[in-house]
């Protein structure tokens, strides 16, 4: 009789070890990787967007379309927009009436996934609690937590939070650390992806009234 209940004990405990052993580890390295993926396959991106930093806020609506457009119409600011062609990035901002352009050697190369290319390349992945899902904080989404700790001095952000939801692998939050210890929180909400997003778009027309800045940044000299 004992000797079956050991039996039936090793059996179960054998069992369970199998079960356990034989699921798929997911790294956080592999984690990252598979959310690069989801991004590098996308044809265009929309969502709300939200931007706290030094007590301000910011908020509006982000487009994107591979291979390198981008536009971000602003309701916090109101009337406030970012756009970039691959070629010029223009900034409109409305309480100085001024528009600001800067002319950009894109190369003309696919930059889809690349940002996410890069922080697998420029900062080392893991989990801060764990790979199971957690309250995302101010919400009540479940989301897998990766810390981003960078691999040199050069990197502007000491560490970046991505908040990404299990299902999609879509980021719903990054939170940036600063080298100076600034906290920089992107929200993105209602995602919507492959939608058809037209290049048209980004064609975008600053009101007349404003003051031009041409290569605010730097002089394109090539």
């Amino acid at each position: 009789m004992v000797n079956k209940k050991l039996f039936l004990l090793s059996f179960l405990i054998m069992s369970i070890f199998f079960v356990v052993f034989s699921q798929e580890i997911i790294t956080a390295e592999r984690y990252l990787e598979m959310v690069s993926e989801k991004y590098a396959n996308m044809r265009d991106f929309e969502a709300n967007i939200s931007i706290q930093s030094n007590g301000s806020n910011m908020a509006g609506t982000i487009s994107y379309l591979v291979p390198y457009f981008l536009r971000i119409d602003f309701t916090a600011p109101a009337e406030q927009t970012v756009v970039f062609t691959g070629d010029m990035l223009t900034l409109y901002l409305p309480d100085y009436r001024a528009t600001l352009t800067q002319e950009v050697n894109s190369g003309r190369s696919s930059a889809a996934g690349q940002g996410l290319r890069i922080l697998r390349r420029n900062y080392t992945p893991s989990y801060v609690t764990g790979p199971a899902p957690v309250l995302l904080e101010g919400t009540a989404e479940s989301v897998v937590r990766l810390r981003l700790t960078r691999r040199s001095s050069s990197e502007s952000f000491r560490e970046i939070i991505l908040s990404i939801n299990p299902d999609t692998k879509l980021i719903r939050r990054m939170d940036g650390t600063t080298l100076a210890g600034a906290l920089i929180r992107f929200d993105f909400s209602a995602i919507k992806i492959n939608q058809g997003i037209p290049e048209q778009r980004f064609i975008y027309d600053s009101p007349a009234s404003a003051n031009m800045y041409n290569n605010f940044l730097f002089r394109n000299t090539d």
